[in-house]
């Protein structure tokens, strides 16, 4: 039997892209990948409900290693679709291989996303990930040159699909032929598209050369404060801030709390002198239902070593000027 591996993104232009090529009796797999940056949940989800068997992988360390420098840059952000695609594309690929499966296909769609769908990029993606001849794009492949499993005539190239552009109307009407009618939003799901996100990641890649991923899952939590080159100092905007800080904290980091007064949890990570460590406080009590023109209580916790310090709550122009 024919098999095809789906890279399969759970979005409904990948479900779409399935359902095309089972249609023709070939039997497929999803692969799917996860990073600190995104998560398999989507897939996870859409593939259940279509009956897919899913394969997750963790893709963190080749992602990162990736990221500090792709070859064709960044989006908007720090979002390195086109190199980020032919990763995903050449490690499905590598599992293809092993698993003596006949081609890779995906949902993308020709002229979807101007920067990474167009029929040159598609082509330089393929090309780059070393499976060019293998890899199908079921929904606009009557667009696109032929590939080896069309030509071999594992897959029926008059029974594929010529999408292109940005509408959703066909595949909308594909969605209700096919009896699908809960799937996910087109957009959104990888942090390195937000804002916020690519200029904290920015920040940690211009001041720590050994980062790891606690590092990188810190930045989802909390106010970021930049204090100098060695040091960063973060707060908790809300409970879930506070309580997934509390989680992260490792040895040899530095926590601090208001001693009476409601307010956010803050951490030093790797822990600092003194005078930060009263910066850290100052920066709670700013943070916290404390007056703000009064020495308050606030403690710090150093491992198993608790004390007490009193702070006054900094400005809001002179830690404004620290956030990042």
């Amino acid at each position: 039997m024919v098999r095809g591996i789906s890279v399969f993104s759970g979005g409904l232009d990948s479900i779409l892209a399935v359902k095309v090529i089972q249609d023709q009796g070939i039997d497929v797999l999803g692969i799917t990948f996860e990073t600190p940056f995104f998560s398999a949940r989507k897939a996870r989800e859409a593939a259940a409900q279509i009956g897919l068997p899913l394969i997750v992988l963790d893709i963190t360390d080749e992602h990162l290693q990736m990221l500090r420098s792709p070859r064709y840059g960044y989006g908007k952000n720090l979002n390195p679709c086109i190199d980020c695609h032919t990763l995903m594309l050449k490690i499905a690929g590598d599992r293809m291989s092993e698993m003596e499966a006949d081609f890779l296909f995906t949902g993308e769609v020709l002229g979807q996303r101007p920067m990474s769908q167009g029929k040159q990029m598609l082509g330089v993606v393929a090309k780059n990930s070393g499976y060019r001849d293998f890899i199908l794009r079921p929904l606009s492949a009557r667009l696109l040159p032929e590939t080896k499993p069309e030509i071999e005539g594992k897959v029926q190239r008059e029974l594929l699909l010529a999408i292109s552009g940005r509408g959703r109307k066909i595949q909308i009407e594909l969605a209700e032929h096919y009896g699908i009618s809960d799937y996910a939003p087109p957009a959104g799901g990888c942090l390195l598209t937000d804002p916020m996100f690519s200029k904290r990641l920015r920040d940690l890649f211009n001041h720590k050369k050994d980062y790891s991923r606690w590092d990188i899952e810190l930045l989802k939590f909390g106010r970021h404060f930049r204090i100098n080159e060695t040091t960063k100092i973060i707060v908790g905007r809300n409970r879930i801030d506070n309580e997934a800080i509390q989680k992260l904290t490792k040895n040899g980091d530095i926590t601090v709390y208001m001693a009476s007064f409601r307010g956010p949890t803050v951490l030093i990570p790797g822990g600092g002198n003194a005078e930060m460590i009263q910066l850290a406080a100052a920066i709670c009590a700013r943070y916290s239902d404390a007056p703000k023109d009064v020495n308050v209580a606030v403690t710090c916790l150093f491992g198993s070593q608790s004390s007490s310090i009193e702070a006054i709550a900094v400005s809001p122009e002179v830690v404004s000027a620290w956030m990042i």
